[in-house]
């Protein structure tokens, strides 16, 4: 699974992250919380790799075959 990178974003911030995910801060948080989703801070900023986001929807996909 790739992420759009025709923005040319290699990291987003997590409300970015929250816009391609369609999730909620909330839930974009708990998933970095529990390992699920990657991240990085530079400085005070949480960061989301575009790399994590595709790991993690690639994730979700295996969950779904999984669950079918």
């Amino acid at each position: 699974m790739r992420v759009d990178r025709s923005d040319g974003k290699r990291l987003y911030r997590v409300s970015d992250a929250m816009h391609l995910l369609s999730m909620s801060r909330t839930v974009i948080y708990e998933q970095i919380r529990i390992g699920r989703l990657r991240s990085v801070t530079q400085g005070r900023t949480r960061l989301i790799p575009a790399s994590a986001i595709a790991d993690y929807i690639a994730l979700l996909e295996q969950e779904a075959r999984a669950a079918s």
